[in-house]
């Protein structure tokens, strides 16, 4: 029977933003905003502490996102322990579609894991991967958070893939964040059934466009061209009723040549750029908060005791 490893564990997992524009459900990028998660197996019960963002109103019980993972990744290494002790402080902004869910969710299964002596080797990132598709529903946050950097992803059922796409040095990003979130189901729901087949094939090409443009794959790429690579067809638009400050933000931005989407469900809206985007921090609307970024490679990490 695997025993715990004594004493505390932390990890440390980024934000992501997902979409990106075209890439809907199955690109991801990692940034460089984390939340920092503690545990140790105790001798009975459950403690829960939170720090930081969502402090006034996540649940401190059972009911807790890294509380859950945690426990599949336990139930997936076959063990059980007696008690947890977790402290959570928080630096992703909740309900704002920069991957708080899927940093909980990620970061439970690398606390996991790292509390089980043999639990790295068992629990491998292919299994991490597909736990945390399972719980989330989709890999495109969930995949960025584990590995880093810019990530392909999709799922058929219980096959989930994830590979790592080049990401260029010189791509950053600023996310401009709203007061109120919006939750991601009611985001789905505002999406159509079916888009015509012109509509899927042109958010098709910009999307491989968007592959090619972040990797920095031709001499040719530039500014524009990252603007129109990231040209949405498919949910943006639709999700205006529940967010209109942010789409006209997007619009408002990219009509200014800048490469502007709704960071995954929403509302936030990142900026991505070649070079700095700090030129576009005086766009941030009153009452938001801005945070310039640049890109996390690492994914999720366990950090030094």
């Amino acid at each position: 029977m695997s025993a715990f490893v004594q004493g505390p564990v932390t990890v440390e997992v980024p934000a992501t933003s997902a979409n990106l524009g075209p890439g809907f459900d199955c690109l991801g990028l990692a940034l460089d905003l984390h939340d920092t998660l503690t545990a140790e197996v105790s001798a009975s019960g459950l403690l829960v502490e939170v720090e930081g963002e969502g402090a006034d109103a996540l649940p401190r019980d059972e009911r807790h996102l890294v509380v859950r993972a945690m426990r599949a990744g336990f139930e997936a290494l076959g063990v059980a322990p007696a008690g947890l002790v977790l402290r959570a402080v928080n630096r992703i902004p909740q309900s704002r579609g920069l991957g708080s869910s899927s940093a909980a969710i990620v970061g439970g299964l690398a606390l996991a894991r790292a509390l089980v002596v043999d639990g790295p080797a068992t629990l491998d990132d292919a299994t991490v991967l597909r736990l945390a598709t399972a719980i989330e529903g989709h890999p495109d946050n969930v995949a960025p958070a584990l590995l880093g950097g810019f990530v392909v992803s999709g799922h058929d059922g219980d096959d989930t893939w994830a590979i790592q796409a080049p990401v260029a040095a010189a791509v950053s990003a600023v996310a401009f964040v709203p007061p109120q979130g919006v939750s991601t189901e009611v985001a789905r729901g505002l999406l159509p059934a079916e888009v015509p087949h012109r509509v899927a094939a042109a958010n098709g090409a910009r999307s491989a466009l968007l592959v090619a443009v972040l990797g920095g794959a031709t001499a040719g790429v530039s500014e524009p061209l990252l603007v129109r690579a990231t040209e949405d067809f498919l949910h943006q638009d639709f999700r205006a009723p529940a967010m209109p400050e942010s789409l006209a933000l997007v619009r408002s931005l990219r009509a200014d040549g800048h490469a502007a989407v709704v960071s995954g469900a929403g509302p936030t809206v990142l900026v991505l750029a070649l070079g700095g985007a700090d030129s576009v921090l005086d766009r941030c609307p009153a009452g938001w908060a801005s945070y310039p970024l640049s890109i996390d490679h690492a994914g999720v990490r366990t950090l030094a005791s």
